[in-house]
């Protein structure tokens, strides 16, 4: 189990990093524009969400939640749900994915 001076280190270094308050949903933005290799533009609100479901589906495919099926012509990936993911609490979504992240950066996937 992770703890959470793990994910309050990692906030800091991010703080610092890009030089603002990060938050749950900025860092799955960030996530997201790195797995995409696009650099940051301003993005419309479903843009914004498409790029954050990029994130999502990377952190959640080494839980075996999804299964990577390429990119489009666009660059764009795309995945496959393996199985339905089961019904969690708000509280323990949040740490499957706070934990996710954590992992995310610890195999430095990040540029």
């Amino acid at each position: 189990m992770k703890s959470i001076s793990e994910w309050d280190l990692l906030i800091e270094k991010l703080n610092q990093r890009f030089g603002g308050d990060m938050d749950f949903d900025s860092i799955l933005f960030m996530i997201g524009l790195n797995e995409l290799g696009k650099p940051y533009r301003k993005y419309k609100k479903d843009e914004k969400l498409e790029v954050m479901h990029v994130a999502i589906c990377t952190l959640l495919e080494p839980y075996g939640f999804y299964k990577f099926l390429g990119k489009d012509e666009d660059g764009w990936p795309h995945w496959e749900l393996n199985e339905k993911l089961p019904h969690l609490e708000a509280k323990h979504q949040n740490k499957l994915i706070v934990d996710a992240i954590l992992d995310y950066f610890k195999k430095g996937e990040f540029i």
